[in-house]
């Protein structure tokens, strides 16, 4: 297809119908679809779109869209949707059954804030409430960097290392609804890069089995012990995904951590979404002006890979992770990862900065405030909202 104008909801949707397309010489593709602000524009174009073997479904509400996603998975197809907000923890339920069952579906989530008081700006609430459900969790920068994390998120999801679901986050509008250059693989090299789905669990007439049975203590116990030792794969499958990307696509994207000119810094911002961008132009001014800042860009969350943050952040003594979420009475949820992340570093100042809650811009300045205050820190502190007052 290649470069094309795009918002990212339009490049979303284009690139879920590929991957249901490249599954079209096994089981096909299906999935249920209903509409939010601002994912609403994924789901016209997915129930929109013919498949050459598959289709989606308008359902009802948000949970009975992963009840037909879920369906459509256990029968060995490639599913996926999308959905947000106060849509998403209506979903909940059958958010937790997909991951518990182990099925690889994708869903993209549009970030934005969970109300009351009702608000459609974004905020990460609504993925970040999903942590423990047993899917894989990334968080997109650009409309780029979504494209290629939908592509990368199927094939690590499908490998059978892990056979976890997956949902690739955008912030909602700042992503979702403008418009960039976006370079839109072509249906072949999907086809090259997403291998046939074939799920091992998946419902046989000749093979029967049984989905969500009661079990005894030891036997939930096993359960969970799988669950970790598949998020423990998640590394090695997305590094050779990533390899694999490159080799197909020609260009490389980030993995779950991306260290820029941390390898000197003296202090380091860790950032997610579109935030990372804000920072990397804050850390290119300091850079300018002599001073030894570095960017850790967060796209993994689930699993959190601690080992490969601490490596990112190298030997800086002093980082501000930028939170654009909260978890009420336990500060920013990004922040408490990098906290438990940095707990045999007690040489490091750590200082976490409540920013951009409901939609709030996230200004250069606001990021260089942030890292003056750092800077002028003598000892970690909690997580503060920054600026502590919005007028």
């Amino acid at each position: 297809m290649g470069t094309v104008l795009a918002t990212g909801n339009q490049a979303a949707g284009q690139v879920l119908a590929m991957a249901g397309e490249a599954n079209r010489s096994a089981r096909g593709c299906g999935g249920g679809a209903y509409p939010i602000t601002p994912q609403t524009e994924i789901a016209e174009y997915l129930t929109g779109h013919q498949f050459a073997k598959g289709s989606f479904v308008t359902a009802e509400s948000e949970h009975s869209a992963m009840a037909v996603c879920i369906g459509a998975s256990v029968m060995g197809a490639r599913s996926f949707t999308a959905s947000s907000s106060n849509g998403l923890l209506y979903m909940t339920e059958n958010v937790f059954a997909a991951g518990y069952c182990r099925l690889p579906l994708v869903m993209v989530v549009c970030n934005r804030t969970i109300g009351p008081p009702w608000n459609i700006w974004v905020d990460q609430g609504d993925s970040l409430a999903m942590r423990d459900s047993a899917w894989l969790q990334f968080y997109c920068e650009s409309h780029q960097d979504l494209v290629d994390t939908i592509l990368l998120s199927f094939r690590v999801a499908e490998d059978e290392r892990v056979l976890l679901p997956a949902m690739v986050a955008q912030d909602g509008f700042l992503i979702s609804h403008t418009a960039m250059r976006v370079d839109i693989p072509e249906q072949g090299e999907v086809d090259r890069y997403l291998p046939a789905l074939r799920l091992p669990q998946r419902l046989r007439p000749d093979h029967p089995v049984l989905y969500g049975s009661i079990t005894l203590p030891r036997e939930t116990e096993n359960h969970r012990r799988d669950l970790e030792a598949a998020m423990a794969q998640v590394p090695i499958v997305l590094a050779e995904a990533i390899d694999e990307f490159e080799s197909v696509f020609g260009r490389r994207p980030h993995g779950a951590f991306s260290a820029e000119q941390t390898a000197d810094a003296d202090a380091v911002l860790v950032a997610s979404s579109t935030m990372s961008r804000t920072a990397r132009r804050v850390v290119e001014r300091r850079r300018a002006r002599g001073e030894k800042i570095g960017l850790v860009g967060a796209k993994l969350f689930r699993p959190f890979l601690r080992p490969e943050l601490v490596g990112a952040i190298g030997s800086a003594k002093r980082v501000a992770v930028l939170d654009r979420n909260l978890s009420p009475g336990s500060g920013g949820i990004f922040w408490n990862e990098v906290a438990v992340s940095l707990r045999q570093r007690a040489d490091v100042v750590l200082q976490g900065y409540l920013m951009g809650l409901g939609g709030g811009d996230v200004t250069d300045g606001h990021v260089e405030a942030a890292l003056d205050d750092l800077l002028g820190l003598a000892e970690s502190g909690e997580p503060v909202f920054f600026p502590a007052r919005v007028a």
